[in-house]
């Protein structure tokens, strides 16, 4: 069975009405303090019991907390008059032009300029916040060039893996070359006893891509008709 609801009303038994006063304030202590962690809200509580004890809760401090509650209402409280809503957004133009000017004094100061009017103490200081920076932006860029170099690494280990497959590849096929080679080259040694009873004027039937050539002259034969003259003219010709 499911749990019934229960009157909202003051509880006459003073003991069960303390029992509940204490597990209540403890649940809502405990999501006041949720509500602070989870949503970033600044949350001030104030519980004061039937016999006028406190207690409080604040995620800063409950004293700026009560400032600040007292500076909004006071604020809500001025925009409900045009006159003092002016005045009061002439204060936050003010407030902002004295940041600008101060922010402009700040920056001109760490380029270098406008020093003449600072002591030994603040030159010092922004002597310390430039050695800060430059340690800030010395540190920012030793870790893009690690990056950059592990980047570089890791390609270079890509490619140095990709090299040596390709020199197994490369390997693989001289070694079947070679088993070629044997193979056209043993064939040719068996067929060189056939290749002497070849006429000339042949080519061997082997596999080499430049396998030489066998040519032969026959002196020529005189004719019975023929004089010795031409016969030796002929001759001649031919060499």
């Amino acid at each position: 069975m499911g749990r019934g609801k229960i009157v909202i009303r003051r509880i006459d038994n003073s003991t069960s009405r303390q029992v509940t006063f204490s597990k209540r304030r403890n649940g809502l202590l405990k999501k006041a303090r949720e509500l602070s962690i989870l949503c970033d809200a600044e949350v001030g509580l104030m519980v004061f019991s039937s016999t006028g004890k406190l207690y409080e809760y604040s995620s800063s401090s409950m004293t700026a907390v009560i400032e600040r509650y007292n500076k909004l209402k006071q604020e809500h409280h001025q925009l409900l008059n045009p006159a003092a809503e002016i005045k009061f957004w002439q204060r936050e133009a003010a407030n902002l032009r004295q940041q600008l000017q101060y922010l402009q004094e700040c920056h001109r100061q760490l380029m270098g300029e406008e020093l003449s009017g600072l002591s030994v103490k603040d030159l010092q200081n922004l002597e310390n916040q430039l050695e800060m920076s430059l340690k800030g932006v010395r540190m920012k860029k030793d870790q893009i060039l690690n990056d950059e170099i592990k980047e570089l690494n890791r390609k270079g280990n890509l490619v140095h893996e990709e090299n040596l497959e390709l020199y197994k590849k490369v390997n693989l096929m001289n070694q079947e070359n070679k088993e070629l080679q044997k193979k056209v080259y043993g064939g040719r040694n068996v067929n060189a006893d056939n290749s002497t009873s070849q006429p000339p004027y042949t080519i061997s039937n082997g596999y080499d891509l430049h396998p030489p050539l066998h040519l032969q002259l026959s002196q020529p034969q005189p004719q019975k008709n023929e004089t010795p003259a031409k016969s030796m003219q002929l001759r001649l010709q031919l060499q």
